[in-house]
C-alpha cells in the first residue's frame, strides 16, 4: 500500500491459492466489511476512489506512526532536487525597443497584416512580457512604431543589393479586399499600396521610385520580369534605355537651344513620364505558357468541328463530378467505394490544375467512372469522350512538365528557358502520330503558339548565350548544325570581348550532380569528354566547353563569372 492509505484500515483476511489475496475494508459502513480480491502489490486505489473519495487518508508505518508523504520512498536513497523555473521579474528584462523590434520581425517573417498588433489579445500578450519599463502600456505596439522598426530592415537589404554586380527583379500588381498592391522582388524590395488606375504611366513612376530607393540603376538591373498585362508591356515599351540613347545620338546644328524653365517646371505629368527609363523587360515564361493553354488550345478545341461537341460534353461531365465531389459528403463516400484516390478539383489560380484534374479522371477505368456517375445521378461518359480526354492529357503532358520547370524557384535560370522550349516543341510534335480526328492538329497549334509568343526570346542573343553557358545544357539541346555554329560564334565573340589576360590551363571535370525529375524531360546525347590540360586559345577553350556533360571550363582571361551573369542573376 502507498499514498495516503492507512495501513491498518485494510486488513488481510486470507490468502487464496493463486497470487491474489482476500482483504476486508474497515472503512465500509456496513456491519460486515466488504471482502475484496486483489494482488499483493495492489493499493486498492480504484476501490478507495469509488467508495471513499471524500475520506481523508493518512499514511502510517508498521508501528502505526504517521509520516509525511514520500518519506518512505526517500529512505535508503538520495533524491535529486527538481529544478524550478523562475518567472519572477528579476529575470532578464527586455527594453521596450527590443520588444518592438522582435514583434516587427515576427510580423514581417510570417507576412502577417499590420492589424495584428491592434488585436486586444496581442496587446495583452505584449503587456505580460517582462520589461524594464515602469509602465507596461509603453510596450504596446502601434502601427507607427512598427513602421519605424521595419524601416531599420531596409539598411542591411540595401547593403546586400549594393554588393551585387547584377540583379534581376520581378514586379506584379494584384488586388485584395478592394485594395491594389504592387510587389517588386529580388528580395522583398517592395510591397506597397498602388492607388489609382493601373495605367502604364503610373506603373512606370512607381517602378522608378522603387528602383531609385535601392540604387538599382539600369546598368545594374539586367531585367525585370512581369506578367503579360498590356499595362506592364506598354510601360516597358515606352520607357526603354535604347530610346534615350537614340535621342542622344541625334546631333544638332551646333547652335545653343534655349528652353523656358517655367514651362519645364509646370509641365504636365504626362510629359514628365517621358524622363523615366526602365530596365529591360521580360515576360514571365510560365504565365505565357499558361496563356497558351487557356487561350490558343481552348480556342482551337472549341472552333474545330471534330472536337467542338465532344470537348463541351466531356468537360461538362467532368465539371459535374468535381462539383459533386467538392460539395457532397455522400459523393465522396461513393468515390471511396469506386476508387482509392480522390478527385482533384481544378483551381484557376493554380496552373496545371486542370490537367491534373483531367488526368486523375482518366486514370480511372471507364466502367468505374460510369458506376460513380450512376450513383451520383450524373450522365455517364461514353467511349468517345473518354478517348478524347486521354488523348488531350497525352498531348499536354510535356507541356505541363515544362510549365513546372519554368515556375521552379531554386534552379530555374534564364538559361533554362531556351532548352525547355526546344524540348517541349520536339516532344509535342512527336505526339501527333496516332491521334484520332478529334485531336489531329492540336500539337501543331501548340508549337505554333509557342513560336509566336516566344518569337523574341527564341532569336535573342542573351537567351542563347545564357543557355549554352549553363553547364547542364551547353549545346546538347541544339539539333541544327548551322545554328550550333552560329551559337559558337556568338560565344567566342563574347569571350574575346572579355579577354584581358593570357590563357590558362583547363580546369578538371566537375563532379556530376544527382539526377533529378527533370532528367526524363531533358534527354540529350552524351558527348565525348576531353582530357587535355594545356594552355589554349579562346576558340579552343570555347570548343572544349561543349565536351562532356559535367565539364567545367574556366578561362581566367575570359572571366566566365562575368559572362554567366546572363543566367546566374536572371530568372524566368
Amino acid at each position: 500500500l502507498s499514498g495516503f492509505i492507512t495501513y491498518n484500515q485494510i486488513k488481510t483476511y486470507s490468502t487464496s491459492k493463486d497470487k491474489n489475496i482476500i482483504v476486508k475494508c474497515n472503512l465500509c459502513a456496513s456491519a460486515t466489511p466488504r471482502e475484496l480480491s486483489t494482488s499483493k502489490n495492489s493499493n486498492l486505489k480504484k476501490h478507495l476512489d469509488r467508495c471513499h473519495a471524500n475520506t481523508k487518508l493518512t499514511e502510517r508505518d508498521a508501528g502505526g506512526k504517521k509520516r509525511k508523504r514520500g518519506e518512505g520512498e526517500r529512505e535508503g536513497k538520495s533524491q535529486t532536487k527538481q529544478q524550478k523555473l523562475s518567472f519572477s521579474r528579476s529575470a532578464v528584462l527586455l527594453e521596450p525597443r527590443e520588444v518592438r523590434r522582435q514583434v516587427a520581425e515576427y510580423v514581417v517573417e510570417d507576412m502577417l497584416p499590420l492589424s495584428t498588433v491592434n488585436s486586444p489579445a496581442f496587446k495583452k500578450f505584449v503587456c505580460n512580457i517582462p520589461t524594464n519599463a515602469s509602465n507596461d502600456k509603453r510596450v504596446i505596439i502601434t502601427n507607427s512604431n512598427l513602421n519605424s522598426d521595419i524601416t531599420l530592415m531596409y539598411i542591411p537589404l540595401k547593403k546586400t543589393l549594393d554588393a551585387q554586380q547584377y540583379v534581376s527583379t520581378t514586379a506584379d500588381i494584384w488586388s485584395a479586399n478592394n485594395k491594389s498592391f504592387m510587389g517588386v522582388t529580388k528580395a522583398a524590395i517592395a510591397c506597397k499600396r498602388f492607388r489609382g488606375r493601373h495605367t502604364y504611366d503610373a506603373i512606370t513612376t512607381e517602378l522608378e521610385d522603387i528602383f531609385s530607393q535601392y540604387g538599382l540603376t539600369n546598368d545594374k538591373v539586367t531585367a525585370c520580369v512581369t506578367d503579360n498585362g498590356s499595362n506592364f508591356v506598354k510601360a516597358f515599351k515606352e520607357h526603354q534605355q535604347q530610346q534615350v540613347e537614340s535621342e542622344e545620338e541625334v546631333e544638332g546644328d551646333g547652335e545653343v537651344e534655349f528652353t523656358d524653365l517655367h514651362s519645364v517646371l509646370t509641365a504636365d505629368d504626362d510629359t514628365q513620364y517621358g524622363l523615366c527609363v526602365l530596365p529591360p523587360h521580360h515576360r514571365c515564361a510560365a504565365q505565357t505558357l499558361n496563356l497558351i493553354a487557356n487561350n490558343e488550345v481552348v480556342n482551337w478545341l472549341v472552333s474545330n468541328p471534330e472536337s467542338r461537341a465532344v470537348y463541351r460534353s466531356a468537360t461538362a461531365k467532368c465539371s459535374a463530378l468535381w462539383t459533386k465531389a467538392r460539395r457532397s459528403t455522400v459523393a465522396s463516400e461513393c468515390l471511396e467505394e469506386v476508387s482509392d484516390r480522390k478527385l482533384i478539383v481544378p483551381t484557376v489560380t493554380r496552373w496545371n490544375s486542370f490537367y491534373n484534374a483531367y488526368a486523375r479522371i482518366t486514370e480511372m477505368p471507364l466502367t468505374d467512372i460510369n458506376s460513380l456517375c450512376t450513383q451520383l445521378q450524373i450522365k455517364c461518359m461514353n467511349d468517345r469522350e473518354y478517348q478524347f480526354l486521354k488523348e488531350c492529357c497525352a498531348i499536354m503532358k510535356p507541356f505541363t512538365v515544362a510549365l513546372d520547370i519554368l515556375q521552379g524557384e531554386d534552379t530555374c535560370f534564364y538559361g533554362t528557358l531556351q532548352p525547355t522550349l526546344e524540348v517541349l516543341m520536339a516532344k509535342t510534335l512527336v505526339m501527333k502520330n496516332g491521334l484520332s480526328q478529334m485531336t489531329t492538329g492540336l500539337p501543331e497549334v501548340i508549337v505554333g503558339a509557342i513560336k509566336t509568343r516566344f518569337a523574341t526570346t527564341i532569336d535573342s542573343k542573351d537567351a542563347l548565350l545564357a543557355a549554352v553557358s549553363l553547364p547542364k545544357f551547353k549545346l546538347r539541346w541544339v539539333k541544327e548544325e548551322a545554328r550550333r555554329d552560329h551559337i559558337k560564334f556568338l560565344l567566342t565573340t563574347e569571350c574575346r570581348s572579355l579577354t584581358t589576360e593570357e590563357p590558362t590551363a583547363l580546369m578538371p571535370d566537375a563532379p556530376q550532380p544527382a539526377a533529378t525529375s527533370e532528367d526524363d524531360f531533358f534527354s540529350f546525347d552524351v558527348q565525348p569528354n576531353a582530357t587535355a590540360d594545356v594552355p589554349m586559345s579562346v576558340e579552343t577553350e570555347v570548343s572544349r566547353l561543349w565536351k562532356g556533360p559535367g565539364h567545367k571550363c574556366l578561362y581566367s582571361s575570359v572571366n566566365f563569372t562575368s559572362l554567366l551573369w546572363l543566367y546566374a542573376t536572371s530568372v524566368v
